[in-house]
């Protein structure tokens, strides 16, 4: 029993703490921390996205519909 525990703390310990520090910079750069994270930054592009296709949308139609009373519709 005394290798094992003798193992993990020459060993494991350090690996487990080094995992530990890489885990919560990649959960602070997801959630941000106080900060616009990756999941906020993503959700605003989204948002964004969505606008810009809706513009998109209305200005063919305002055209298609324009063209359509230009030619005598």
């Amino acid at each position: 029993m005394t290798g094992e525990t003798e193992q993990y703390k020459t060993v494991c310990k350090s690996e487990f703490q080094s995992m530990h520090g890489k885990l919560d910079k990649l959960d602070e750069a997801i959630r941000g921390n106080g900060k616009p994270g990756i999941q906020t930054r993503l959700d605003r592009l989204e948002r964004f996205q969505h606008v810009i296709w809706f513009l998109c949308g209305a200005g063919i139609t305002a055209g298609i519909a324009a063209a359509f009373r230009a030619w005598g519709g």
